[in-house]
């Protein structure tokens, strides 16, 4: 009986392995899916009238919930070309902030009316399910099959993977990243020049992608002997870096054109950080971090000083993990250059606040690393961790959302 069962197992295994990937890849990304679902369908029973979404508002109004209805109101109306402000003279939130490939692409599918939400979300769902695929193909570079696989259901089913199935730009970023990524592990520096700006105009993030040009080519350089550079692949990186960082650029140069404004697009995104310390103190790189640090520790009574000591203490936590950390390490050095590069553009442009998980995303690449088995039990404690945190983060942004770090 034991022998027949562990044929039986093995032979389900086999049948399992020898799936095309795609196959494999959909029929898990499909399971995560309807996981999230019933999270979503869940979380509108458990709403109350004190939700941002009042009582049992349905699982349609929560996909298109919160940042969804700014991209809704982008194809519907544009970009405004006077930027609104509040009674004090600071410019107020508006559509600036937001990138237009994903809100007109949606509406190129499904109109600007109802099918909008349909096409939006559809593009989400689709998205996501090539962003696994890509994933699974770019750590297969450097792990075995099962470990990949298991990298690929801890990102489908990861706290933040609502975001597959919402109206949001991210899936549709991630995608692009992760296509980018493999780019640059392949050497494919070609398919970066079409890329590169399909990341730029879909979400916040392309000058990291400059960055990890610049690291990636310092790399080669050292490792020439290892792997030749040719003299082609030089000028490429080159040019790509010049394009990256003029991509990164366009968009707060096209929104200053449009307002008259040459800060149009920085004065919006301030606008948010605005709601959070309540001044108007401007830019500065690093000083995001900074302030939230002590703002954060000071809320919860422990003092800006501890807040301060904690930040250095992590960023240094951070740099020792891609540096040194063996399971970090085997995922490759070209996305261990890329995490580095993301997390120095967040430390330096970003308010961490409760938005700040779902701006981790495109760090997905590390799951990778996560993935790698520490014991038997391993996995499967990492999985469920996924399942609680998604479930934590849907109750808490939807169900709830009705106070200021309930915000996705």
């Amino acid at each position: 009986m034991a022998d027949g069962a562990l044929t039986a197992q093995d032979t389900a295994q086999r049948g399992w392995s020898r799936l095309p990937a795609a196959l494999r890849i959909g029929i898990l990304y499909l399971a995560a899916r309807v996981i999230t679902t019933g999270f979503f369908a869940l979380a509108s029973a458990l709403a109350t009238p004190d939700s941002r979404f009042g009582p049992r508002p349905g699982v349609g109004a929560l996909l298109m919930g919160w940042d969804a209805q700014w991209y809704w109101f982008i194809a519907v109306h544009g970009y405004p070309t006077q930027l609104p402000v509040d009674a004090a003279g600071h410019v107020s939130q508006n559509a600036w902030a937001f990138m237009p490939v994903y809100p007109y692409l949606a509406r190129l599918l499904g109109g600007d009316g109802a099918g909008w939400p349909v096409a939006a979300i559809l593009i989400s769902l689709v998205a996501g399910y090539l962003s696994c695929l890509v994933l699974y193909r770019l750590l297969r570079e450097r792990l075995d099959a099962p470990t990949a696989t298991w990298a690929v259901v801890f990102f489908a089913c990861a706290p933040l993977a609502a975001v597959f199935q919402i109206g949001y730009g991210e899936a549709l970023f991630l995608l692009w990243l992760f296509l980018a990524l493999w780019a640059v592990v392949r050497r494919r520096y070609a398919w970066l020049w079409l890329l590169i700006p399909l990341m730029g105009f879909t979400r916040p993030g392309v000058l990291a992608f400059a960055l990890l040009l610049g690291l990636h080519g310092i790399a080669r350089w050292v490792g020439r002997r290892r792997e030749p550079l040719p003299a082609r692949h030089v000028a490429q990186l080159v040019a790509l870096g010049a394009w990256t960082c003029t991509v990164g650029f366009a968009w707060p140069v096209i929104a200053g054109a449009a307002t008259g404004r040459s800060d149009a697009y920085m004065a919006t995104e301030l606008s948010w950080r605005r709601d959070w310390v309540g001044t108007d103190a401007g830019f500065a790189p690093l000083r995001g971090f900074w302030d939230a640090a002590g703002f954060w520790f000071r809320t919860w009574g422990l003092g800006e000083t501890t807040g301060h000591i904690a930040l250095v203490v992590l960023v240094l936590a951070c740099a020792g993990m891609l540096l040194f950390g063996p399971r970090v390490r085997r995922v490759g050095v070209d996305i261990r250059l890329w995490s580095a590069s993301y997390l120095a553009y967040l430390l330096a442009v970003f308010f961490p606040q409760s938005s700040v998980f779902r701006l981790l995303l495109p760090l997905s690449p590390l799951w990778g690393a996560v993935a790698v088995p520490r014991s038997r039990w391993w996995r499967g404690g990492v999985l469920v961790l996924c399942l609680a945190g998604q479930w934590w983060w849907i109750y808490n942004m939807y169900a709830l959302g009705n106070t200021y770090w309930q915000i996705p």
